[in-house]
């Protein structure tokens, strides 16, 4: 049976055998798995026109229905994007073997010895709004961490995700790699089926917005590796450089403004606010961002010539991710005063200050409770490609451990391994008790 014949009421037969075929993969060497995943890159080159087809098909549909402008920025995937998707594939078959890593070598007596191993998980469902690259990198992160995937896209994507999963499929029928261990899924009944596979899918990966990353989280009892939503922030301190300022503000916002990691709220302090203000309004406005500004900021910009396209900030807009260009600021009269801020408003995503005074950014980055925390540099750079990882798994905003941007590390756990020669906890309880040695081996 192939990804493309999937229909909820098998489901379940589904998931066991991206199981079955999930075992296979994760004792398979490491080379193996790097043959599989350069077979999997050359077989997306070779069919990148007929997923840009797709996709354009996907992107003709979707504004036909409405698509939302930051929804459609994603869905859309041009040759230039697929190529360099494809180049993080072969940057996972880079990067070490996360399997097999001996985390811990101890003898806890002498022939008893203990590791602590990492190992794959089992089985990932990735849940996805457009994104279809996501469907590559997830595919790759999943064959080199031994792990078996379940895809589901948008119905705005199914055309581009089909054709995606078919390349990878056909490229890891030409290695021992099982092509069960990537499927897929096109309905939004298979979705809440997948939710109640507990016993079956060990972790859920939603990479879309706010709303539905929170239904993910609300219906399943899955563990759900994700963040509900992306208020990122920049904050200009007293002592920032005004240039470099500008030009982070406008990067950070305007590179990719539907991106989980692009700032929906400018905090400037007021001793610079006079100064910065109309250079940054000027160079957003520039871009055609809509501004919406709290009332000192007004007081700032309000004999600015030209100055347009621009509201009241409401409480509402610190707590709004717009995806768009579209940007809310706040004079702020201490940097306390804008942690305090992000630490109430934020979602935890990424946040950054520019300032030229290390103190100022050393309390910013030990203060404020985000994933990332950046200094004079713009939060676009919160990215698993960017951090060198190949791809991403998605981004997490939870405070234990995975965080932030999620490579290999985010789909393999551990397991403890003890050889012992015959001996008994007996031997190490009661009045004549043996010790234990605990000594760490090499």
């Amino acid at each position: 049976m192939t990804s493309m014949q999937i229909g909820s009421e098998n489901l379940v037969t589904i998931a066991q055998s991206t199981a079955i075929a999930a075992r296979k993969l994760g004792i398979l060497s490491t080379e193996a798995k790097n043959q599989a995943i350069e077979a999997v890159a050359q077989s997306l080159q070779s069919a990148a026109s007929e997923i840009v087809a797709a996709n354009a098909k996907d992107c003709e549909i979707a504004q036909a229905d409405g698509i939302s402008k930051p929804l459609y920025n994603r869905l859309k995937m041009d040759r230039t994007k697929l190529e360099a998707t494809i180049a993080g594939v072969r940057d996972v078959g880079k990067l070490p073997d996360p399997v097999g890593e001996i985390q811990l070598h101890r003898e806890l007596d002498e022939g008893l010895i203990l590791k602590r191993v990492s190992a794959p998980l089992g089985v990932v469902a990735v849940i996805f709004e457009a994104r279809p690259e996501a469907a590559i990198q997830i595919s790759a992160l999943a064959i080199k961490s031994g792990n078996g995937v379940i895809l589901k896209g948008g119905k705005e994507a199914n055309h581009s995700c089909a054709a995606i999963v078919k390349a990878i499929r056909q490229g890891l029928a030409q290695t021992e790699v099982d092509p069960d261990v990537v499927q897929l899924l096109t309905t939004r009944e298979e979705t809440l089926a997948l939710l109640k596979l507990d016993n079956f899918v060990d972790l859920i990966v939603p990479r879309g917005s706010n709303e539905f990353v929170r239904f993910v989280q609300d219906n399943t009892r899955i563990p759900v590796l994700g963040h509900a939503e992306g208020i990122c922030h920049l904050y200009v301190d007293a002592s920032a450089d005004i240039e470099k300022a500008v030009t982070i503000a406008v990067d950070s916002k305007t590179q990719y403004p539907a991106a989980c990691n692009a700032i929906e709220t400018l905090l400037v302090h007021e001793a610079v606010a006079p100064e910065f203000l109309p250079q940054v309004a000027a160079a957003l406005q520039g871009r055609q961002v809509q501004l919406r500004l709290d009332q000192k900021s007004q007081a700032i910009l309000k004999n600015t010539p030209n100055l347009q396209d621009w509201e009241p900030a409401t409480e509402e807009d610190w707590k709004t991710e717009y995806t768009d260009l579209i940007l809310s600021i706040k004079v702020v009269d201490s940097l306390e005063e804008a942690i305090a801020h992000i630490n109430t408003y934020g979602s935890g995503h990424t946040d950054a200050i520019v300032t030229e005074e290390q103190s100022a950014a050393n309390l910013f980055l030990s203060q404020v409770a985000s994933a990332g925390v950046f200094h004079n540099c713009s939060t676009r750079f919160a990215d698993g490609f960017r951090y060198g990882f190949g791809a991403e798994v998605g981004i997490s905003t939870q405070k234990m451990p995975p965080r932030g941007p999620v490579g290999l590390e985010g789909l393999v756990t551990y397991k403890y391994q003890l050889v012992g020669k015959g001996q008994v906890v007996a031997t190490y309880s009661g009045p004549e008790a043996k010790s234990f040695t605990h000594r760490n081996l090499a």
